[in-house]
């Protein structure tokens, strides 16, 4: 019986200087390809799809994108629409309304109605207050006739019981059927505040992250692909477009996580640093079980403290087109970005980057060497010092301990990652390194998480109805329900709430 040949997959990963694709054919990366990002980042896009779709002989059986779209949309307020907010939780919560703790740019950019209604419920499941429904249907009313579509709905202890939630949703809908409604309990965590911080910007990024996949699909189809598109999400896994704009915050961080499963697929490491050297800047984080290690604490996003699914990674600017002042004593933060190949001293241009002083210092063969030849070794000296200083620094905030660890090196600019670094055991050039990010989109498996606190029920009935949750959310994102995996299970006991309480986690991968 003839063996058909591995299905073929396409990875993109649109970064800040460099749009990576891969052409891959089952475990094998067939062809990789680096482009520019452009200005609308679209357009790089396009170019990547074409290359790798050139390079196939047959059918695309998937394409996966990694975007970063939706935190550029974040740092800069650009492109983020106005959202409406509705909490409910009176008599309680109202000292601290939605918006209170957001950095003041970012919110008068996003800042619709702010809206408190009674409802919700106490740490033990009781509730707060009856919910008032009457005053849900009068916000629904009112964001109806002022035209505003996007709303953030939150409760208190809602991941505890989520019904407030729901029925607020639902009475909304009913008042007006335009309504984009976000949920916080299907985002969040415990904590009101950063559960619902989440919340209002994952309304605020749905009208981009729509505009998003229309664009992609566009350029799919420019590229002549005809294949399910997924896109990239924050734990390692993807998602089919529909829940993808849905939950357009869960793709914030795709692309270095998207750096940390492909260089744990390329080097057969499953846990390790990982150091992703991009062109603007340098990501570190955690590998366990293939999969980065998560955020367990609130994650910081543009100024706006956030509680929802993140992987723990240390971000600094540092990378390939970070300029170099100082003679070599200082690296960033400003960095030239995609325009590094005509701005770099080594491509032509005239400014001294991180690529030009690693160029000189001898680390790497790029562009034209004759242009930095004239750089004195003093100023290397102090560059390869300032690297090193900052690297190793944030290696050891990353590691679980202080034993030592393998390191993975990935990323165009992998070179300015030192060969020794204290408490690093080995450093592993991974294969293919430059692409890693683009590797990663493309062997990502759907996935769903359960992350939500259980009381009146057993450990193992708490883990039944928690897999179950997530079983379910993996396939409403596309996933194969006959072959689906946990990969992720913990407890954790909740001694002062009744009812043998706990908070069950439960990931599932297909």
């Amino acid at each position: 019986m003839t063996k058909s040949p591995p299905a073929l997959r396409i990875g993109v990963d649109v970064g800040g200087t460099h749009t990576d694709s891969v052409l891959m054919a089952g475990r094998r990366v067939v062809r990789e390809f680096k482009t520019a990002t452009t200005a609308d980042v679209t357009t790089g896009v396009v170019t990547a799809l074409r290359e790798a779709a050139h390079a196939a002989e047959g059918p695309v059986a998937r394409v996966v994108i990694g975007t970063t779209h939706f935190t550029n949309a974040v740092l800069t307020g650009a492109g983020l629409s106005r959202v409406a907010a509705l909490r409910i939780g009176l008599p309680a919560s109202a000292s601290l309304p939605p918006f209170c703790d957001w950095p003041q740019g970012l919110a008068r950019r996003v800042r619709g109605p702010v809206m408190q209604v009674a409802g919700g419920h106490e740490c033990d499941g009781r509730p707060i207050a009856p919910l008032d429904e009457t005053g849900i249907a009068r916000v629904g009313r009112s964001l109806r006739h002022e035209g505003i579509r996007d709303v953030a709905v939150s409760a208190v202890f809602s991941p505890l019981d989520g019904r407030g939630e729901a029925r607020a949703a639902e009475i909304l809908r009913e008042e007006h059927p335009e309504a984009r409604i976000t949920e916080s309990r299907e985002l969040g965590r415990i904590g009101l505040l950063g559960r619902e911080n989440a919340g209002l910007l994952n309304a605020a990024l749905r009208p981009l992250a729509a505009r998003v996949m229309r664009a992609f699909a566009d350029a799919m189809e420019t590229a002549g692909i005809r294949a399910p598109l997924l896109i990239a999400r924050n734990d390692g896994t993807v998602a089919r477009v529909p829940a993808a704009a849905a939950y357009p915050v869960l793709s914030l961080s795709s692309g270095p996580t998207n750096s940390m499963t492909g260089a744990a697929f390329l080097s057969g490491v499953s846990e390790a640093v990982v150091v992703d050297v991009g062109g603007t800047t340098t990501d570190i984080g955690y590998l366990r079980a293939g999969f980065p290690r998560e955020a367990p604490r609130e994650v910081v996003i543009g100024g706006v403290r956030t509680l929802f699914r993140m992987p723990d990674l240390l971000s600094i600017a540092l990378g390939g087109g970070s300029l170099v002042t100082r003679n070599g004593g200082a690296v960033g933060p400003g960095s030239v970005g995609y325009r590094l190949i005509e701005k770099g001293r080594v491509f032509g241009g005239d400014i001294l980057t991180a690529t030009d002083c690693g160029v000189a210092a001898g680390w790497a063969r790029i562009g034209d060497a004759r242009r930095v030849a004239a750089l004195s070794s003093a100023v290397t000296r102090r560059f390869a010092r300032a690297v090193r200083e900052r690297i190793e620094e944030s290696v050891d905030r990353m590691k679980p301990d202080a034993a030592a660890r393998s390191l993975l090196a990935v990323g165009g600019g992998a070179f300015l990652i030192p060969e020794r670094t204290p408490g690093v055991s080995e450093r592993v050039d991974v294969p293919h390194a430059s692409v890693a990010n683009a590797v990663g989109a493309a062997i990502a498996r759907i996935g769903g998480e359960t992350d939500r606190v259980f009381h009146g029920v057993g450990r193992e009935e708490a883990f039944r109805r928690a897999t179950e949750e997530a079983e379910a959310g993996a396939v409403a994102a596309g996933a194969d329900p006959t072959a689906l995996e946990v990969v992720e299970r913990e407890d954790l006991p909740l001694a002062y709430l009744p009812g043998d309480a706990r908070r069950v986690r439960v990931r599932v991968v297909g």
